[in-house]
């Protein structure tokens, strides 16, 4: 199976989710957010592809991480290979943070046909969702860019059907 990135595999991140983190930069998304700060990811025809074996060998020689970031574009137009990424670094003991412009909600109305989907989300811990929303931009968000973006606890919102916020909100 592939996945097409946008660039390497960067370690050592302290602003893409809690802790130090590896984030992996999926290529593709359609909901071009004026003054998105990765308008280069946004073509699915760019970047370039990869087999997700290479990116689980990268993750199994990660040292002094504490989670992943799937970031963008955006990781949900990938779910298959994304999955499979999450589900690895969950058996490697590193959690699992990731970046959409969907809403959780629909996220959730777009699982109830798509069980690759309802198994991705179950292997995140926390969701970043929404668009980038120009007007809302706010350098005083934590781990996002504008004030509309939430920080979601995936697991308990899954459980109780509604969206749980993280502290970090």
């Amino acid at each position: 199976m592939k996945i097409r990135l946008s660039g390497d595999i960067q370690p050592d991140s302290i602003v893409d989710g809690e802790g130090i983190r590896t984030v992996i930069w999926t290529q593709g998304c359609s909901h071009n957010c004026p003054g998105c700060h990765n308008p280069s990811t946004h073509d699915f025809n760019g970047g370039f592809e990869v087999d997700v074996s290479e990116v689980l060998d990268k993750l199994d020689s990660l040292e002094y991480q504490d989670g992943i970031t799937l970031s963008g574009g955006d990781p949900f137009f990938q779910i298959k290979p994304c999955l499979e990424i999450a589900k690895h670094a969950k058996s490697l003991g590193l959690s699992v943070w990731a970046y959409t412009g969907f809403t959780f909600e629909k996220l959730l109305d777009m699982m109830k046909n798509n069980n690759d989907l309802k198994e991705l989300l179950n292997n995140i811990d926390i969701l970043i969702d929404g668009k980038f929303e120009l007007d809302k931009k706010s350098l005083n968000c934590k781990f996002r860019g504008s004030t509309n973006q939430r920080i979601i606890e995936v697991k308990p919102s899954l459980e109780q059907n509604k969206v749980i916020l993280s502290k970090d909100n």
